[in-house]
């Protein structure tokens, strides 16, 4: 975890988190699904104006209805709580009763109207024999409010299927115009500005959008857990408020600038000048944008000014975008270090030492091999060993300062591939080994992808070691759950090696062509080329597991 001393902003307390419950009342049309939602009051503390689906705050009479309600065998206490307090709710904004009387029918219109929505709501169920249907009741998805409002709610979304012959009719007070939509068209109407809906909702609706029926929903959220878990993080982006959920690429970025969650930190990607991700870590990304480098190489610039830095690849030797990493560093760099010598990582290295007054600051990293491609020749001043450290001390009105870089020799993407884990902060630079928003090219015979799997353990292992939680990779943001992504990352190389093989079973005198168009079926064909090269280096790693190819 990064020292709370090198945060970029004070942190604060998020508002507490109060416990309620939400349902999409469901029904099935010819068109598809369609769900209930209502428009909540123009002077309601939360989300003002907006269509939203029923529910409201869980209270203590909820937990202690449970003899009054179904269960299902596999329902927890907890979700048969938030169950009762949805069902509840719903009664309470929208006339509707999700109950059954003793002999399974289920509640009527006629019980409806025989029950006070202002009253006491279970007592009244039991009055009249029903009891309250929360084994039809089931988890969708379970969201907690961003960090950065003033309100926040720990929610499960919950389903159920729309009892028939019954009508909902708005309480008039917190909740207006019930209106039945297809999720789809509540999206469309939302983008047209005709039909205000907030975050959570949209996602929620975008999810709804692949099932078909009723049923198709239900049986997903038939495992009693949620589909998905979030508490999304805001940042700007184009000069506007822009959340995301925890898959985004942007949501790691504002995870490690603004833990707390304060709206806070510029998303856009600029080359003009650095972005500060802690006080002790700037980004400066290159120029080059393209479909190999997505918004462009980073360069990544570790230290302060008292300790002095160290630039992390430099990038391609442009210029302009040299000038500016010297600059961000006050022309204080120490070391240069290349994490691998591909033409937009090494070449900025030598032009960036040229720039630096006094004593030149040494290259280091790894000599390419001779499996490297002619535009990757590249020879450091000083060869890095695998596990050395590299320290910056300094000193300041709060004592002294320790920037701690750990070279992890890394093969896989290329042969002489390196990431560096800054120690004190639990920062793992990880060059091309690990990207955000695709997964890196192995390109035989420099890259090899045993080497790369095998990596990725050694890389799991150390930020096991120093907590590391958040990966500055070289194209991208940064990326959070560190672990996690490394398992998922090997998860889904592994996947896609299971997939080549299969294609080679079945079409075993097929072309490179061939394979790839099949193993990489689920890709835009624009991108076969280029996954015809990782596909090269599946199948070599295949071939080579074969018994006799020891």
């Amino acid at each position: 975890m990064p020292r709370p001393s090198q945060l970029l902003h004070p942190q604060r307390d998020p508002a507490p988190l109060r416990p309620a419950a939400t349902v999409l009342l469901l029904r099935d049309t010819p068109a598809g699904i369609e769900v209930l939602m209502t428009r909540r009051s123009l002077t309601a503390s939360f989300a003002p104006g907006a269509y939203v689906f029923p529910g409201g705050g869980i209270d203590a009479a909820d937990a202690a209805a449970h003899p009054h309600a179904t269960r299902r065998p596999t329902q927890s206490d907890q979700h048969l709580t938030q169950a009762i307090a949805a069902i509840r709710e719903s009664f309470e904004e929208l006339g509707v009763l999700l109950a059954r009387h003793a002999d399974g029918t289920a509640a009527t219109a006629d019980d409806i109207a025989a029950l006070d929505r202002h009253a006491p709501f279970v007592p009244q169920c039991s009055a009249r024999g029903l009891t309250l249907a929360a084994a039809d009741v089931y988890v969708l998805a379970h969201w907690i409010t961003d960090r950065d409002l003033p309100r926040r709610f720990d929610v499960p979304f919950l389903v159920a299927r729309m009892p028939e012959g019954q009508t909902p009719v708005a309480d008039e007070a917190e909740q207006f115009e019930p209106v039945w939509v297809r999720p789809a068209d509540a999206l469309t109407r939302h983008e047209a500005g005709q039909f205000f809906i907030i975050y959570p909702t949209i996602r929620t609706l975008q999810r709804l959008t692949v099932h078909p029926t009723v049923d198709a929903v239900l049986a997903a959220c038939a495992g009693e857990r949620p589909l998905w878990t979030s508490c999304p993080r805001a940042g700007w982006l184009a000069g506007k408020e822009a959340r995301y959920m925890e898959h985004e690429p942007p949501f790691g970025e504002l995870e490690l600038v603004s833990p707390d969650g304060q709206l806070l930190h510029q998303l856009d990607w600029q080359t003009d000048q650095p972005v500060p991700l802690l006080k002790n870590v700037q980004r400066l990304t290159a120029p080059n944008p393209g479909f190999m480098t997505g918004p462009g190489t980073n360069s990544y610039l570790v230290g302060d000014p008292r300790t002095g830095y160290i630039a992390i690849d430099p990038g391609p030797a442009d210029a302009a975008h040299i000038e500016r990493l010297w600059r961000a560093a006050g022309g204080n760099i120490k070391l240069i270090v290349c994490t691998h010598s591909h033409a937009d990582h090494s070449p900025g290295a030598k032009p960036l030492q040229a720039l630096c007054n006094g004593t030149p600051p040494p290259i280091l990293g790894l000599p390419s091999q001779p499996t490297a491609r002619a535009n990757s020749a590249f020879t450091p001043d000083r060869l890095l060993q695998d596990g050395e450290r590299l320290t910056l001390t300094g000193k300041g009105p709060e004592g002294e300062i320790t920037h701690t870089l750990r070279a992890i020799h890394t093969p896989g993407h290329a042969a002489n591939h390196l990431c560096l884990l800054l120690e004190e902060d639990g920062l793992l630079f990880s060059g091309d080994h690990i990207l955000n928003g695709s997964t890196t090219v192995i390109d035989p015979p420099d890259g090899e992808m045993s080497a790369y799997l095998d990596s990725l353990d050694k890389l799991d292992a150390a930020c096991a070691a120093h907590d590391a939680r958040f990966i500055l990779p070289a194209h991208g943001h940064v990326l959070g759950s560190a672990r996690d992504t490394i398992a998922h990352l090997k998860k889904h190389r592994l996947a896609r090696e299971a997939k080549v093989l299969a294609v080679m079973q079945a079409d075993p005198d097929g072309t490179m062509d061939d394979w790839v168009a099949k193993a990489y079926d689920d890709v835009p064909p624009r991108v076969w080329p280029v996954a015809k090269r990782s596909l090269l280096a599946h199948v070599e790693r295949i071939q080579a597991m074969q018994p006799g190819n020891d």
